[in-house]
């Protein structure tokens, strides 16, 4: 059933607006997206970029702006990680858990109010990027400069708490050439329910810059969160984005890449864990515009009970773009019955000199492997935990010690996993 243009203004343009001051962006660009927020429709699974996602979770809320504070950030931080931590709590900068160590040294800084003006987007699909634009509280602005290499990992902190609550973020993100840096985005929850995150990304990565990114999705399971990361690549860039997603009752993540130079690199790795009535839909697309340029796309998941998850990864190459080298994989084990998965990858070439592959995999734990383990001493649920732990093990090797402990942490908590190793 579509949801009517109505309905999107009064569930989310009047609703957020009772408790809305002032946003990073422009009065302008505001104003715009605005406008198009109540001429727009809600998207629905008639339209192909969100046939396997109902949003009605998320368009029968009333979500507020709701600023909070919290006693502690013990429980979110990557204790033994050296980083710049940056937090937010319901979408608004915390300045009493965040470090200010060398913020401008670096390069780093929280918008300013209204100064902003984004491009907005004008289609249907992308409706949760207007809301971003009406109502983003904050952000970060990073610019690393030339040549520079930063030591430190930014560590950028999203808290949510309370009811109903909308907490949304931009944060921008620009490389200058050679320059070099790693950031950790992660979300959390903390006595919150039914809360809403819709963060978007934008990141610029000039020639011969690198750029990791790690985002650690572990908001509670009756939560949602979109994520929008809109991603430029310059000539000789390396970019990595790994996204482990471990919580959340409805989670969307939009990954779209413009590779614009040549002899780039493009690594897109994901594991997500779900279980109970979870969903996560992962889109992703790798724009190749040039020739000369290689992509690696691996996402593995694990789904129990009756939780469901998509992937949707297009890689196109356009007509000039030869000697292209892409690749990607998407593989899934049910470990219920009830538990589905959609899977579509997608390579759409106009050039003849390239080598592209793609495939998908789905199905259920090998029984003689779990009968093996057990005939060596190993319980049924050690035996299936240490198969799904080698199945997802070639994505969560991608990250750094202090992430994977706490990767670790979470899976046990969450899911009961014994780490056997």
């Amino acid at each position: 059933m579509e949801i009517a243009v109505e309905n999107i203004t009064h569930k989310f343009t009047k609703a957020v607006e009772s408790n809305f001051t002032s946003g990073i962006f422009s009065h302008e660009a505001r104003e715009e997206a605005k406008s198009l927020l109540e001429n727009n429709r809600f998207p629905n699974t008639r339209d192909e970029y969100w046939k396997y996602t109902r949003l009605n979770r998320i368009s029968t809320k009333n979500f507020l702006i709701q600023p909070a504070n919290i006693q502690s950030i013990d429980l979110f931080n990557v204790s033994d990680l050296n980083s710049i931590k940056i937090v937010f709590v319901n979408g608004f900068f915390s300045a009493q858990f965040s470090d200010f160590t060398d913020f401008k040294t670096n390069g780093i800084d929280v918008f300013s109010k209204g100064d902003f003006r984004p491009k907005v987007a004008h289609s249907a699909s992308e409706i949760f990027d207007q809301l971003n634009t009406c109502f983003a509280t904050d952000g970060i602005r990073l610019h690393i400069g030339k040549n520079i290499k930063i030591e430190p990992t930014i560590e950028i902190i999203h808290i949510q708490t309370g009811t109903e609550v909308i907490a949304n973020l931009y944060h921008e993100i620009t490389i200058e050439p050679n320059a070099q840096a790693e950031v950790v985005m992660s979300f959390y929850s903390q006595e919150a329910l039914q809360c809403f995150t819709n963060v978007r990304s934008s990141v610029e990565l000039k020639d011969g810059a690198h750029l990791s990114i790690t985002k650690l999705q572990a908001e509670d399971n009756n939560n949602y969160h979109i994520a929008t990361e809109n991603i430029n690549q310059g000539a000789n860039s390396n970019f990595t984005i790994n996204t482990i997603t471990l919580g959340g009752e409805l989670l969307r993540n939009n990954l779209n890449i413009a590779v614009n130079g040549q002899n780039c690199e493009t690594n897109l790795n994901a594991a997500y864990i779900l279980k109970e009535n979870q969903h996560v839909d992962n889109h992703t697309l790798v724009d190749h515009r040039v020739a000369n340029c290689l992509s690696n796309e691996l996402y593995k998941g694990v789904m129990n009970d009756k939780s469901t998850a998509v992937f949707n990864g297009k890689v196109f190459v356009r007509k000039d773009a030869q000697k292209i080298n892409a690749f990607q994989s998407n593989g899934n084990v049910l470990l219920s019955n009830d538990a589905t998965v959609n899977s579509k990858p997608e390579l759409e070439i106009y050039a003849d000199d390239v080598k592209c592959s793609h495939g998908s995999t789905t199905g259920q734990l090998d029984e003689n492997a779990v009968f093996y383990l057990r005939s060596r001493g190993m319980s049924e649920k050690q035996a299936r935990e240490l198969l799904v732990q080698a199945f997802i093990g070639d994505v969560l090797s991608k990250l750094s010690d202090p992430l994977r402990f706490k990767v670790d942490q979470i899976l046990e908590d969450k899911f009961g996993w014994e780490f056997l190793s």
